[in-house]
């Protein structure tokens, strides 16, 4: 089963391509989503080491990640990227460990592949255990607004996120393939790659 990295910066739309490759039977893991659920529960070993590293108003009323808290924390003023990397590193060890297990429960279903959708793909090292890479890039501007637009927020904010993460040009020597989230011809794109790969044919 080959595993499959997919990156990609805010706004880009890679949860969106990810669905895309199911048409070929291809199952994502989204490590953010895994994130959340290890992180909703009040004491779970993650939560309680972000909490350590940024403090108790990272947490709502009930004692749960408050998202917006600890995104506003890290993500705004002087030293963000230094606050980022501190965050991935604790986040890392308990995604892992769940991903893992979902990686072994698609491989005993007989999946041919799974994409391991993670936001910060190389910062955090997950490229490392995928066979290879796949970054979806788009137009800075349009970035923008589906981020403003998804999340609520000011184009100040979204400017501020996108410019601690990545850019699509160090994304695209980072990885082994990318794929144009602007263009319509994105399943030719996808196919392309699979074919390449030698994980499907083209009939």
């Amino acid at each position: 089963m080959k595993k499959i990295g997919l990156c990609g910066s805010s706004g880009s739309g890679k949860g969106y391509v990810a669905k895309k490759f199911l048409k070929y039977g291809i199952p994502t893991i989204d490590t953010d989503l895994v994130y959340r659920e290890t992180t909703t529960k009040k004491g779970t070993p993650c939560l309680d080491a972000l909490v350590k590293e940024f403090g108790t108003q990272i947490l709502t009323e009930n004692g749960e990640l408050d998202r917006k808290k600890l995104a506003t924390i890290v993500f705004e003023g002087d030293g963000a990227k230094a606050r980022l990397e501190r965050l991935d590193k604790i986040a890392h060890h308990y995604i892992k460990i769940d991903t893992d297990n979902l990686i072994s429960k698609y491989k005993s279903e007989g999946k041919i592949a799974v994409i391991i959708d993670a936001p910060v793909l190389f910062e955090s090292g997950f490229d490392k255990m995928c066979d290879f890479t796949v970054c979806v890039v788009a137009p800075y501007e349009m970035k923008l607004e589906r981020i403003i637009k998804r999340d609520g927020i000011t184009s100040e904010k979204a400017i501020a996120r996108l410019n601690n993460q990545l850019s699509d040009s160090e994304l695209k020597k980072l990885s082994t393939y990318s794929i144009d989230n602007s263009n319509i011809e994105l399943e030719s794109q996808i196919e392309n790659i699979l074919v390449n790969e030698k994980i499907i044919t083209k009939e």
